[in-house]
């Protein structure tokens, strides 16, 4: 049975999709082949991610967006050290910010000019490789020697200003400017740009990643974002310092405090056209320092946090499979053997089970295995965001203590006590801004710009990572105290308020001891608990969802929705195919024709499921459903392997003989009537390295990906078998003409 006319439409439609599958994750899509079947490609993307050490990941990604951001800041930094002299004069009873401009030596200008070139050129080198407009032998070597060049410069500049050669004559009190500082600050980030960057190449050039940046379009806007900002800083700068008078350093420093919502408050606009401009200007600015941030926001929390829980999960993933072979080992030798990293007591004994010994099914054990890896995969999540939580918290208090040291140091006449730079630090970094005390000092107002477009971030970061954690935990605290007191339901009866307070005490451990009679009796009681926690859910909805019992959480609820999804695209077949006599031929054929109805209408549910803001997890009994679909059976033992720790001095980081076991390989149902495919079944465990599970793509990414390849795979043998049919018509020819084979009469 053919299909006229729908090979093309669903080959064109799953190029499609598989390419709206690639923009979805654009990262896996170099690693991807669509027209192969072969295994090592289509875990390629994958074993990569997972072998390749996080410093290569830095060095790939983390260290070009750190010059991508900080390398704009560095020639802001730069105009601000050339717009103004290195020296002033304090006149007698004055302070620095009465200080009266020593001009600067000419050569000054003009190497500090130049270094500002180079930097400005290094600069749009990097921005033009992010954008793909500059290849990366081209772009690397001009940013690597611009910034260093750059620094080179700056420095020497900054060590002769620093002798008293630079002293001008008969001015007996002198001090040096803001402008000094922040070519102090250009410096340093120059040199420390040129430098990661180095990294960057000679990974690249030692083969441990490619040479084209592997950003999403957030990442590689952040440099554009960050030059927006600083453009708009420096020009508004350079507007309220005509409009209000002011030095245009102190300009930058007030526009800094300004867009930040700071408002220390020694600086603000007293004309009328100044208060005026700042109603547009800084709902302007604040909109693009939200812009800046929330692409900071996408790299250490979505892209840094997806490699961290990479990372986590397999090494977590690891020390759980070392432990099972040591559990085993010790069941072998009949000694008591130890928990298993945190699992639950019935998952650790099914792993370690032996399904001959202990007559386990090989459903059973797989079933086992994939909530063990269920289990690892959780671990690891509250794993990662405690560890983002951690590491936050102490960019935080870095930035806090090593800010208000700072400050203290520079505002020493003030006589500012070290409490006094932590209390100014505080408020600052929170934004809270009293105003009460603020820096005066010619080196504290430049660090002042630089260290709060560091900490503002920095505090952004921390509080989204407390989302996870400390603000999740305070959001169901509050539900708990509320449905225990007055939210709950009127009808509620006081023994229903004693489970409560029992959920409660015991964090939703607490279950009533059931009956020690027959299986029935059991049964029975079971039914009834169900009953009672769909009470119980009813009466209490948010403390049902925080204290679910571990145990029910893992009941599978979508074993009817499954079954009914065979039985609804059996039934659309199976009226037609009784009306016919059914030769072997015809069998096939209508048995390839319901594979692919099948494939086809599971296809648009995974779709949506990918279009889903929170990647969805499916159950043993649906990832059972779906490799069935792609060839695999989840109780054919031939298939599968148990996991093992990793031989010590193996040099890669796979699993015991992983070279000669991989991923679940789709084949064709009724495939002994089919021409044989090339690759080889390969054999894996939902607990190994290959496992489905470890994949970077979300599971219906995955899934979709192997549909659409097992429907490719099925079109492509109907095309072969209906060329055949027709070259077998062709070769026919009626007999006793000329042509036949046969002599004429």
């Amino acid at each position: 049975m053919n299909d006229p006319g729908l090979d093309g439409q669903i080959h064109d439609a799953a190029s499609e999709a598989r390419n709206t599958i690639g923009q979805l994750k654009s990262e896996d899509a170099g690693n991807e082949d669509t027209g192969t079947t072969n295994a090592a490609m289509q875990f390629q993307g994958r074993d990569k991610a997972q072998t390749m050490p996080t410093r290569w990941w830095y060095a790939s990604t983390g260290f070009p967006l750190i010059a991508g951001t900080f390398g704009p800041l560095a020639n802001a930094c730069s105009i601000c050290a050339l717009v103004e002299n290195w020296r002033i004069e304090v006149p007698p009873g004055g302070t620095e910010a009465h200080g009266i401009d020593i001009k600067d030596p000419r050569f000054l200008i003009v190497v500090n000019a130049v270094s500002l070139v180079f930097a400005l050129v290094a600069n749009l080198s990097l921005l033009l490789n992010m954008a793909k407009r500059l290849r990366f032998e081209i772009a690397q070597p001009i940013t690597i020697i611009g910034f260093w060049s750059a620094s080179v410069l700056l420095i020497g500049l900054i060590s002769y200003a620093s002798t008293s050669s630079f002293d001008a004559p008969n001015v007996q009190n002198q001090a040096l400017t803001q402008a000094y500082y922040y070519g102090i600050f250009a410096a340093a980030l120059y040199q420390v740009i040129s430098y990661l960057m180095c990294i960057t190449v000679w990974g690249a050039y030692r083969g441990a990643y490619g040479k084209e940046f592997d950003l999403t379009v957030a990442q590689r806007t952040l440099m554009l974002q960050t030059i927006s900002f600083l453009v708009y800083l420096l020009l508004g700068a350079v507007i309220y310092s005509r409009i209000e008078g002011w030095r245009y350093l102190d300009t930058v420093y007030f526009m800094d405090y300004t867009l930040l919502t700071v408002g220390v408050g020694d600086y603000s606009p007293a004309t009328h056209l100044g208060r005026s401009l700042l109603f547009p200007f800084a709902v302007g600015g604040i909109i693009t320092i939200g812009l800046v941030v929330s692409s900071i926001r996408s790299l250490v929390l979505e892209r840094g946090a997806e490699k961290l829980s990479a990372r986590m999960t397999e090494k977590t993933r690891r020390r759980v499979v070392k432990q099972i072979a040591t559990a085993e080992k010790q069941k072998q030798t009949k000694l008591s053997t130890k928990p298993v990293f945190h699992l639950d007591e019935n998952t650790a004994k099914g792993l370690i089970a032996n399904p001959v010994d202990d007559h386990v099914g090989e459903l059973e054990r797989r079933k086992t295995e994939f909530e063990a890896m269920r289990e690892v995969q959780d671990m690891a999540a509250r794993e990662q965001k405690w560890m983002s939580l951690v590491v936050s918290t102490l960019a935080f208090a870095l930035m806090w203590f090593i800010g208000a040291l700072v400050f203290f140091r520079t505002e020493r006449k003030q006589g500012w006590t070290y409490f006094d730079a932590l209390y100014f630090s505080y408020t600052s970094i929170l934004t809270i801004g009293y105003g009460d005390l603020y820096p005066t000092s010619n080196s504290g107002k430049p660090f002042f710009v630089f260290w709060s477009l560091l900490a503002v971030p920095t505090l952004t970061i921390l509080v989204s990572s407390m989302g996870d954690t400390v603000v999740k935990g305070v959001k169901d605290a509050t539900i708990w105290l509320g449905e225990i007191s007055f939210l709950p339901s009127t009808e509620g009866s006081t023994r229903d308020k004693l489970k409560v307070g029992a959920y409660r005490a015991t964090l939703g451990k607490f279950r009533s001891g059931g009956p020690e009679g027959n299986d029935q009796e059991k049964a029975d009681y079971e039914e009834e608990q169900d009953e009672e926690w769909a009470n119980f859910k009813q009466l209490h909805p948010g403390l049902a969802k925080i204290f679910e019992p571990a145990d029910r959480k893992k009941v599978d609820h979508r074993n009817h929705a499954i079954l009914d999804r065979l039985a609804e695209a059996w039934a659309s077949t199976e009226e037609e195919e009784g009306k016919e006599p059914r030769t072997k031929q015809d069998q096939r054929i209508r048995a390839e024709h319901h594979y692919r109805h099948l494939l086809i209408s599971q296809i648009p549910k995974l779709y949506d499921d990918t279009k889903l803001t929170t990647p969805k997890k499916y159950s043993f009994a649906e990832w059972s459903f779906y490799l069935r679909l792609i060839g695999e059976d989840e109780s054919d033992s031939s298939l599968h392997r148990r996991a093992r720790p990793k031989p010590k001095g193996h040099p890669h980081n796979q699993e015991k003989h992983a070279a000669d076991h991989g991923p679940p390989q789709p084949k064709p149902p009724s495939s002994g009537q089919r021409e044989e495919t090339s690759h080889t079944k390969l054999k894996w465990s939902w607990i190994g390295p290959y496992s489905p599970l470890m994949e970077d793509k979300d599971e219906a990414e995955w899934i979709l990906e192997r549909l659409f390849q097992r429907l490719d795979e099925s079109l492509a043998t109907q095309k072969r078998d209906f060329e055949r049919s027709l070259n077998d018509v062709d070769n026919l020819t009626e007999p006793g003409l000329p042509g036949s084979g046969e002599k004429q009469s």
